[in-house]
């Protein structure tokens, strides 16, 4: 299992708006995102840091999305 790539906030929710998440609300530096088919995640947004490894990982499982999809949909 190879790791998953470091990445921003800023690129997480530019990926799930490009697969139809909308953002809902924000509170404080939180970011809430809902798909029209019910799946929803959140996103914190800190600045100048990266989203860890284990936080990437749980928004990928709220949003049911592989590490194989989000890899590919991260290089287009």
């Amino acid at each position: 299992m190879s790791k998953l790539p470091v990445v921003t906030a800023r690129q997480v929710v530019k990926l799930l708006t490009s697969i139809g998440f909308e953002s809902l609300r924000q509170k404080g530096s939180h970011r809430y995102f809902r798909h029209p088919d019910g799946r929803s995640t959140v996103v914190p947004m800190p600045r100048g840091e990266d989203i860890p490894p284990g936080l990437l990982r749980s928004i990928l499982q709220d949003v049911e999305l592989s590490r194989h999809e989000f890899l590919r949909l991260l290089r287009h």
